[in-house]
Parts: C-alpha cells; sequence; structure tokens
C-alpha cells in the first residue's frame, strides 16, 4: 500500500526531471551570506529554535495562507529564532523557492531549506535560493544516495540536518557521519505524531555526540520540556507558530536552557 511519503518522492522524481532539463534558467546567485548553524548550536546555552515558514502540510491542509514569508521570517528572527526554515515543496506543501529568495532577503540568519531532497540538482537551487541548511531525510533514499548527497551538501559549506524516524534510520545517519541529526516526531508514511521518539532515540544521539533537533508536534511548553530532557539541543517547530496569536510570547517561552553533554 503506497504512503504519503511514496507519493511525495514520486512526484519528486517528475520534480527533479523538469529542473534537470532547465537547469541554465533556474540555477542563479550563489552569493548569498554563510551563516553556520552548526556553530550556533556549539555555542549554545539554551534550546536552538528554528522556526518554519509552512503555509500547509498533507496531515492538516492549508495552515496559514495569508502570511508573507518575508514578514514571518523577520518577526520569527525578531522574537528570537536561531535559523528559519522555509518549505520549499510545491505540490504537497504549497511552498516554493520563491519563499526561500524572499526569506533571504528578509533576513541575517541561517536559513534551512525544508524539502524531500532526492538529487544534487536541488541542493544547488537551494544554495542559489539562499539556504545555509539543507534536509536530506534518511527514509527518502537509499544509504549510498545519503552518502553521496551528504558529501555534495558539505562541499558547498551547506550545514546538513539529517533526519530520521528510528533506530534503524539513526543508525545509518550516524554512519554517515551526520553532526546535526533530526529526530522527527511524525511517522512520514502515517503522518502519525508521538513525541516518544525523540525520548527514544535522543540519548542515542547524544551519546554518539551529535547534536539532536526534535522535529514535528511540539505546541506546549510541556513538549519542549520533554524534548530538552530527552537531550535536544534544539527544537524544529512550524504549525504552533503560523497559527499563533502572541509569536513573540509562544516563541520566547520556549527558549528553554538545554542540558549540556558531550558533543562532536
Amino acid at each position: 500500500m503506497a504512503t504519503i511519503l511514496d507519493a511525495i518522492l514520486t512526484e519528486k522524481k517528475v520534480e527533479v526531471e523538469y529542473l534537470q532539463r532547465n537547469r541554465i534558467n533556474i540555477l542563479g546567485n550563489n552569493n548569498h551570506p554563510q551563516h553556520s548553524f552548526l556553530s550556533i548550536l556549539e555555542k549554545a546555552e539554551e534550546l536552538a529554535i528554528i522556526a518554519e515558514f509552512k503555509r500547509a502540510s498533507p496531515s492538516k491542509g492549508v495552515i496559514n495562507s495569508d502570511l508573507d514569508p518575508a514578514k514571518q521570517a523577520s518577526s520569527y528572527v525578531q522574537y528570537g529564532a536561531n535559523a528559519v526554515s522555509v518549505l520549499t515543496d510545491k505540490c504537497f506543501f504549497k511552498g516554493s523557492f520563491s519563499d526561500l529568495e524572499a526569506v533571504r532577503k528578509a533576513i541575517d540568519a541561517p536559513i534551512l531549506c525544508k524539502d524531500f531532497v532526492v538529487d544534487s540538482i536541488q541542493i544547488d537551487i537551494a544554495k542559489a535560493s539562499g539556504a545555509n541548511i539543507v534536509l536530506l531525510i534518511v527514509a527518502a533514499m537509499k544509504e549510498e544516495k545519503l552518502v553521496e548527497l551528504y558529501q555534495y551538501a558539505k562541499a558547498k559549506n551547506l550545514d546538513v540536518l539529517v533526519e530520521v524516524h528510528n533506530e534503524e534510520e539513526l543508525e545509518i545517519a550516524l554512519r554517515v557521519g551526520a553532526k546535526i541529526i533530526g529526530v522527527n516526531n511524525r511517522n512520514l508514511k502515517t503522518f502519525e505524531v508521538d513525541l516518544a521518539v525523540t525520548e527514544k532515540l535522543g540519548p542515542i544521539v547524544k551519546k554518539a555526540g551529535a547534536y539532536l533537533i526534535s522535529e514535528s508536534g511540539i505546541q506546549t511548553i510541556e513538549d519542549v520540556k520533554r524534548a530538552v530532557k530527552a537531550g535536544a539541543n534544539g527544537i524544529l517547530v512550524g504549525e504552533t507558530f503560523m497559527r499563533a496569536e502572541n509569536l513573540a510570547q509562544t516563541l520566547q517561552e520556549m527558549k528553554l536552557p538545554i542540558q549540556k553533554g558531550a558533543q562532536i
């Protein structure tokens, strides 16, 4: 039975073919400022927050279609976000690289290109659009491809957030040499969310000396405390910030002290 992830990856293959045919017309500026999210994590005393601009999702439908990416990202940084994530998938999340470009022009902070990357051309376009970090999802590809894309992104001076959902995927991420590991509490096959995933995998990530980012399902301060207790160095939050009536208060309340431990 096909899953949501299967459907997304099928669409990505079509998208990549289009991008490859139109490479010259698409690729543009590579002179964007360098911002290292890894450096922020290395120095952090409190939880690093990646605030996400996310118009919609397959599980929630339209989240907030009225917000302007540049203004929202500027507010994120003003209120204390350490980095901004921009959904660039069009078909399932109603995002675009234009959103990423708009955010790059608006903020002086690391930007994560949040997409389902399966080919190096997507990394090229992410960098040309102003991204400093790219997402690689272990569940989206074979280990050999993950190694190839990880090394390609690092050669482009990009930070890489390697996303996992279970122990098997985490073992692969560690073999690849990932320094920043995102534990996604959302099952990409069923889209169900459970913060216990971070609680289960967090100690393994920390023991390996990597930096842990807890992703998805973080809505309340109690959720944040659970992530911190599991060893999180940062959290990635989208829907909660996109819907927040008092964004400043919601974001600032999540800036909790982290639990110090051995890191890479």
